[in-house]
């Protein structure tokens, strides 16, 4: 019986008017993530682009999770690693729905690119990282604009555990 009760309060808190502009700003992230990614696919896929010294478009296909850690070819771990990123999901969208406007923000920019790159995960069974930042040799760890959105929502998350008080 309470389950029932706490389902019909989830979905009354879903589908509050603030609830509905953090799923369009999720939207928002998500097709802007789809969007420069099937650019570089269809326009870079057999070649680097220089744009600059310290830019280059460099498409990678990442197999394994944030900066190709746990990279393997094993299908068991990388279905387990897609089952929890799902899981992850799950709980984000939670905690959006209860949050505060600060805090559901900060989940709906994390949300926005997490799904875009879960989406290639289950599409492409690979992730397209094609943001090359370097300076001279040093090369930092290609990159997508969905992982620009989830790293821009946990430092906020970071700072804003430091600097703002309940």
């Amino acid at each position: 019986m309470n389950f029932n009760i706490e389902i019909k309060e989830a979905k009354e808190k879903f589908f509050k008017k603030q609830n509905i502009f953090f799923g369009l700003l999720i939207l928002v992230i998500f097709i802007i993530d789809r969007i420069t990614k099937i650019k570089v696919i269809k326009d870079f896929s057999n070649e680097k682009y220089f744009i600059n010294d310290y830019i280059n478009i460099d498409l990678i296909w990442n197999i394994g999770i944030g900066f190709g850690f746990l990279s393997t070819n094993s299908s068991l771990l990388y279905n387990s690693i897609t089952f929890l990123i799902a899981t992850v999901l799950v709980i984000l969208f939670y905690f959006l729905i209860i949050s505060k406007s600060l805090e559901k923000i900060i989940y709906a920019i994390i949300i926005g690119g997490a799904l875009g790159n879960f989406y290639d995960r289950i599409i492409y069974r690979a992730v397209p990282d094609f943001l090359d930042i370097h300076y001279n040799n040093f090369h930092w760890f290609t990159f997508n604009v969905a992982d620009i959105f989830i790293s821009l929502g946990i430092f906020i998350f970071i700072i804003t555990g430091f600097f703002v008080k309940d």
